[in-house]
């Protein structure tokens, strides 16, 4: 039985695919392949007392301390993923490189907390079983994923600068469709490459090569790929510029491992070497914490504000008719439309009535906003001059479609009307708060302006400017300077 299929049947795969639960049902599988390490290594070395590992408190407290550590060390060296095109050769590398880390820490715990009361023994096996827990844990899921991108699911859209030498490249991209790769376009001059996949590729003329612009403008494009064997600079050049300017993946194809550039990152994909060009935050240690602060910070606001959460959606269901959450559509991670989470705090029908208020938008650009906006409830207005109409959007950071920190995420309609230097902005997660949300005169600032902020954030981006901007958002909540 097709495992996948019969997932989709039961209406599971779309159900997780449209709640983005993958990298939260991954997690769990890795904490308990660690607990269940540790509850092994507790039976064999303490089999007399019996029970589980968590009625100690020694034990409990050495968990709580090394699971995070382990999963952070897992995620660093990026094997919290499933791979795409790894072998798992490598994969067994690496997870023995986090183990041997682990051992490490768990050495120089014993030493800084004096852990005597606990099994050397113990120690040694809980690292053992939780290599082999979590190693095979994460082969069968690359399993499991090799169906489910061979199905079509967690792909990635591609472009390819190419002539013949990459043949056999283009045929394991398409034969492997469980690495996940969508080939959108080929450019190149190569007659062998045009005979034989014009009929099921988009191939252009290489010296169509600026038409790749527009391309990334109109579609969903995550990366470029460069594969020609004579590398011609002044064309790198330009198409990794055009691809900066997006904020688009660009991957040059290269041979000598001694080739080094300070402004690129090495990578592999499917046995080829690749330096690949990017002008977005990529530092993994940062983004790391930047992922487990969102989802931590979510999860804890969620639970504390639930109650205030719940008196909210009471006040918006009987002051009007309607639903108490609205939901939108907007443009998310290079272009991937989502539905946003919102209190509801106009008429259930204000999108009709939206056309009969078009010349009183005091906002300048494709962006709408009046201040006394006359479909905007009772409830409505202090939710929207707090900012408290946004809580809900917790949960789209849950879901992975947006993060604590970024530029807000636009309505479709919105984009249609961006210069070419605006749509940088879509090359990183949206946030519920940005640059221009902290502003107390944000209601007057300039569509362009507007822009630039978001952009000064992306090239600027760090950790402090994430926790300087968060606190300045919950100042802005108390100082209600919204619309």
């Amino acid at each position: 039985m097709d495992f996948i299929s019969y997932l989709d049947r039961l209406k599971i795969v779309p159900f997780i695919k449209k709640w983005n639960l993958l990298n939260f049902i991954l997690g769990t599988i890795d904490i308990l392949a660690i607990s269940l390490a540790f509850q092994c290594s507790y039976f064999i070395n303490y089999f007399q007392t019996g029970g589980f590992f968590f009625s100690e408190s020694r034990f409990l407290d050495l968990f709580l301390l090394i699971t995070p550590l382990w999963l952070f060390i897992l995620y660093l060296i990026k094997i919290t993923e499933i791979p795409r095109t790894k072998r798992y050769r490598d994969l067994l590398i690496e997870y023995l490189r986090s183990t041997i880390l682990i051992i490490i820490l768990l050495v120089v715990f014993y030493f800084v907390f004096k852990l005597n009361l606990i099994s050397r023994m113990f120690l040694i096996e809980f690292t053992v079983f939780g290599f082999l827990f979590l190693f095979f844990a994460r082969l069968l899921e690359y399993k499991v994923f090799k169906i489910y991108r061979a199905k079509g699911y967690n792909y990635k859209n591609i472009v390819l600068i190419t002539d013949e030498s990459s043949l056999s490249f283009i045929e394991n991209l398409l034969l492997y469709k469980e690495w996940g790769y969508r080939i959108i376009a080929i450019f190149t001059g190569s007659v062998q490459l045009r005979e034989k996949y014009e009929k099921t590729i988009i191939l252009l003329p290489e010296e169509y090569i600026k038409v790749l612009n527009d391309l990334m403008e109109v579609d969903i494009i995550d990366e470029v790929l460069y594969l020609k064997k004579k590398v011609i600079p002044s064309e790198v050049r330009n198409i990794i510029r055009s691809c900066e300017e997006l904020g688009v993946v660009f991957r040059l194809r290269y041979e000598d491992d001694k080739f080094n550039l300070t402004s690129a990152i090495k990578t592999n994909l499917a046995d080829e070497k690749f330096l690949n060009f990017i002008n977005i935050p990529h530092n993994l240690y940062s983004l790391a914490i930047k992922k487990i602060m969102d989802i931590t910070i979510s999860l804890i606001v969620i639970i504390l504000l639930s109650p205030f959460l719940l008196i909210i959606a009471f006040l918006i269901k009987f002051s009007s008719t309607g639903p108490v959450i609205y939901k939108q559509t907007r443009v998310g991670l290079r272009g991937r439309l989502f539905d946003l989470y919102k209190f509801r705090t106009m008429v259930a029908n204000a999108e009709t009535l939206k056309k009969d208020l078009e010349e009183a938008n005091e906002m300048d650009g494709p962006v709408f906003k009046i201040r006394n906006d006359p479909r905007v409830i009772k409830i409505g207005r202090f939710l929207r001059k707090t900012g408290l109409d946004e809580l809900p959007q917790l949960f789209n950071i849950l879901q992975g479609e947006m993060s604590l920190i970024g530029p807000r995420p636009p309505i479709p309609g919105e984009i249609h009307h961006y210069k070419r230097w605006q749509l940088r902005r879509l090359s990183v997660k949206p946030g519920l708060s940005c640059f221009w949300q902290i502003k107390p005169d944000r209601n007057s600032i300039k569509f362009e302006k507007w822009m630039e902020l978001d952009l000064a954030y992306i090239d600027n981006w760090s950790l402090r400017l994430d926790f300087v901007i968060l606190l300045k958002t919950i100042k802005t909540v108390f100082q209600r300077t919204g619309l």
